[in-house]
């Protein structure tokens, strides 16, 4: 692999390292750039697995040693999603993918309408009840999540976001660690079936990730500093430019 291929994936990785954590959408930067170097489309969705892994193991050590998040209580709802992912990846099948683009971007659209029409949401929590113990109707979306993180990935953090910020009540801060547990987990199994069904890349899929796991502690470190009120400004610019790019605008 020539030196700029390998910077470069270094570099995208380390942007969408940063998003993924703060935010969402940094798959929209790492597959294609993994289409572009040649990868098939489904070895590029298995690839990409090894560095949004590495990325989130980064985080959640950060978001712990912080004590933001807290591993005993908050591995509730990562159960659902493992199970989900498990079954999206396993029965990933051939869609319309332009039709599936446009169904993301109108999610896109309508939480970033959540995002600037209800602040106080996102900054203070608090939006449900924060409980101990999931409800079987949480457990159920959080499945569904799960099912649709393993079967594709891209834009899964945005959609983890809403589940937790109106779902479980939680403030971004938070959020954004128990969203990077969350895909720890249910990214950890999706790989597992990737591999086996030989879709994975090793060497740009680990030259990815190192990238990915500068991006992750800068992107951690961002969240813990600037607040819930910081995250939610770079939550506005992602979804904005990640719905400009699902609807073809650029």
């Amino acid at each position: 692999m020539e030196w700029y291929i390998v910077l470069a994936l270094i570099g995208v990785g380390l942007v969408s390292g940063f998003m993924n954590i703060v935010a969402g959408g940094g798959s929209l930067l790492t597959l294609p750039m993994l289409m572009f170097l040649g990868l098939p489309a489904n070895v590029a969705n298995g690839t990409n697995r090894i560095a949004i892994l590495f990325n989130s193991i980064v985080g959640v050590n950060v978001f712990r040693r912080n004590k933001v998040l807290d591993i005993k209580t908050d591995y509730r709802l990562t159960i659902p999603a493992i199970v989900g992912s498990i079954l999206g990846a396993v029965f990933a099948v051939e869609i319309n993918e332009d039709i599936l683009q446009k169904i993301i971007a109108v999610l896109m659209v309508f939480m970033l309408l959540l995002v600037i029409l209800k602040p106080e949401a996102w900054v203070k929590g608090k939006v449900g009840q924060v409980v101990a113990k999931p409800s079987v109707l949480q457990y159920f979306i959080f499945f569904l999540i799960g099912f649709y993180g393993g079967f594709i990935q891209i834009g899964v953090g945005f959609i983890l976001i809403v589940g937790l910020v109106f779902g479980c009540g939680y403030d971004l801060v938070k959020t954004n660690a128990v969203k990077v547990f969350i895909i720890l987990f249910y990214t950890a199994f999706a790989l597992v079936i990737f591999i086996w069904n030989k879709q994975v890349d090793f060497a740009s899929g680990l030259i990815l990730a190192s990238g990915n796991m500068m991006g992750a502690w800068l992107g951690a470190k961002f969240t813990i500093k600037g607040g819930s009120e910081y995250v939610r400004y770079v939550l506005i610019i992602a979804l904005v430019v990640m719905t400009a790019k699902l609807f073809e605008l650029f």
